[in-house]
């Protein structure tokens, strides 16, 4: 079984979805489902039924999943080991995407390679940008692209909700009732929620609203529940903070798309694809 088949088998077991395991792995559907297939015929064994959740793991394919996921793991250690490449990182974020999921994902790390160098850079998509071409990191996560320069490789890798919050942010309210008069909380004038929330207040016809910057996200978020203006931000990050006050917005408006960006011809290394598909933010 080769190792490709092997990761095919892993990624749609982690998803439970062939199209998103298909998008991550930048295969055709089809031929994810032939490789599912052959594993199947293979072991001559159901290693997946579908649900109303997803493609679902039976009892067979739980046990083959493990096995597999030590398999990989052990091929991505000999990677790193026998190219002989230094255990580092240098990585740029976004603020907002900083939290849980890249802190386990990096103690994972820590403990495969107590060596390991990490470098860690953060700001908004178009510093993170400029970071890459300046040769500062080599890996970017980033929701939403500023430039989509040539100099830089952008794999998109889904889509990110953006929903608004504030103290009278809650179902029912519409946006008509909250936008007029209220300042806006951002992070920074480059964050491209900045520039979403501005969208917005044009498309009302409403004036540019007075602006407070806050570089941290929690205390940007305590400000909005005590009433101090509204902001935008990842349905993901408010959950995990357990905010409450927050209004979807309307489709149009809902989604930024998510990327892994690269310089153009950069080769990611093992540890690097080990981040990557250890981190939740994918």
């Amino acid at each position: 079984m080769d190792i490709d088949t092997i990761r095919a088998f892993v990624t749609v077991a982690e998803l439970k979805s062939l199209s998103a395991a298909a998008f991550r792995m930048n295969h055709l559907q089809s031929n994810m489902t032939a490789k599912i297939k052959k594993i199947e015929a293979h072991y001559a064994q159901q290693l997946f039924i579908r649900s109303s959740k997803g493609m679902e793991l039976t009892v067979e394919g739980k046990r083959l999943y493990t096995h597999y996921k030590k398999l990989l793991s052990l091929w991505e250690e000999a990677e790193q080991e026998m190219k002989q490449l230094e255990p580092k990182l240098r990585l740029g974020t976004m603020q907002s995407v900083i939290g849980s999921e890249i802190t386990a994902t990096l103690a994972g790390l820590y403990e495969k390679y107590p060596q390991l160098s990490v470098t860690l850079q953060t700001g908004s998509t178009a510093e993170m940008e400029q970071a890459l071409m300046n040769g500062t990191i080599d890996l970017a996560f980033a929701i939403g692209a500023s430039s989509k320069t040539e100099q830089l490789h952008y794999k998109k890798i889904g889509l990110e909700e953006v929903v608004l919050v504030g103290k009278g942010a809650v179902p029912g309210m519409s946006l008509k009732s909250i936008l007029p008069g209220a300042t806006v909380l951002i992070l920074s004038e480059q964050c491209l929620y900045t520039s979403r929330m501005a969208q917005l207040f044009s498309d009302f016809g409403l004036p540019k609203a007075p602006v407070t910057q806050v570089a941290v996200v929690e205390t940007l978020l305590q400000f909005a529940a005590l009433g101090m203006g509204i902001t935008l931000m990842s349905k993901r990050i408010v959950e995990r903070l357990g905010v409450t006050n927050y209004l979807e917005l309307p489709a149009e408006q809902r989604f930024l798309d998510k990327y892994v960006v690269t310089r153009q011809g950069y080769e990611l290394s093992p540890l690097e694809k080990q981040f990557i598909e250890a981190s939740h933010f994918l």
